[in-house]
């Protein structure tokens, strides 16, 4: 069976300015920069987690054909990509502050949940992140935790 998620995409239109954005002003790190001659394998991961990385993938072939690739750029510029990514903080609040200084792209001001506190942001290209402090009862705090909660 599966045991965890070790790389998951998001698409981007450019991997410098997608740089700049994840790990200049969100603070991953650049886990993966390899050039593979028919595409950039550039992967970012949060700092310390070395078990799930992100690929900042541009829709292009090899991957999917040019008109294809083309209309996947249309709609996450649109914003219909849905959700993109999920991280956890320590802090909604202050991290809420912090990237709104940054100039990030605020879509959603941090709120009060039944699983902690959360606000969205959208990426330079239009994909929706969400930022969750998760509260002390959560299912979303892990396998650990919920399978406990499972045997109870």
């Amino acid at each position: 069976m599966l045991s965890s998620i070790n790389i998951s995409h998001v698409f981007v239109f450019d991997q410098d300015q997608a740089l700049d954005f994840y790990v200049g002003k969100l603070g991953l790190e650049v886990s993966n920069d390899m050039p593979l001659g028919f595409m950039r394998w550039l992967t970012v991961r949060v700092p310390g987690d070395h078990t799930h990385d992100i690929l900042l993938e541009v829709p292009a072939p090899p991957g999917m054909d040019q008109k294809s690739a083309e209309q996947m750029r249309e709609l996450i510029s649109k914003g219909a990509s849905g959700f993109a990514a999920g991280f956890t903080t320590p802090d909604a609040r202050k991290t809420y502050e912090t990237l709104k200084a940054k100039g990030v792209d605020i879509a959603e001001e941090p709120t009060d949940r039944g699983y902690g506190v959360d606000f969205g942001l959208r990426d330079p290209f239009g994909n929706h992140i969400r930022i969750v402090q998760l509260a002390s009862g959560s299912h979303q705090l892990g396998p650990k935790t919920g399978a406990k909660r499972a045997k109870a």
